[in-house]
C-alpha cells in the first residue's frame, strides 16, 4: 500500500540523521547515513500503520492517497555523489 507522509531527516551532531513524521508522531527512527534513514522510514511506517491497526485507529487523512487517477504530488530526497 502507498502513503504519502511527510518526514523530517534532522542531521545529529554526531553523524547521521533522525527521521520523524508531523502527521505521525510514533514514527520515529534514524540512519546513519541518508539511504539508511530512509530504509529506517520505510519500517518505521509499516509498524505504525500496523499500530493503528491494532488499536483500531484510522490513519490521518494527510497520509493516505487520494482515489485512483488523481494526481499525488511527492517530493524525494536524491543523494548525488
Amino acid at each position: 500500500m502507498l502513503f504519502r507522509v511527510p518526514l523530517l531527516f534532522s542531521p545529529q551532531p554526531e553523524g547521521g540523521f533522525t527521521v520523524t513524521s508531523p502527521a505521525l508522531p510514533e514514527l520515529v527512527t534514524e540512519g546513519d547515513t541518508l539511504a539508511e534513514a530512509f530504509a529506517n522510514a520505510r519500517d518505521a511506517l509499516v509498524a505504525v500503520v500496523e499500530l493503528y491497526a491494532d488499536e483500531g485507529r484510522t490513519l490521518p487523512t494527510t497520509v493516505t492517497l487520494p482515489n485512483s487517477g488523481e494526481v499525488v504530488w511527492s517530493d524525494a530526497l536524491v543523494e548525488t555523489p
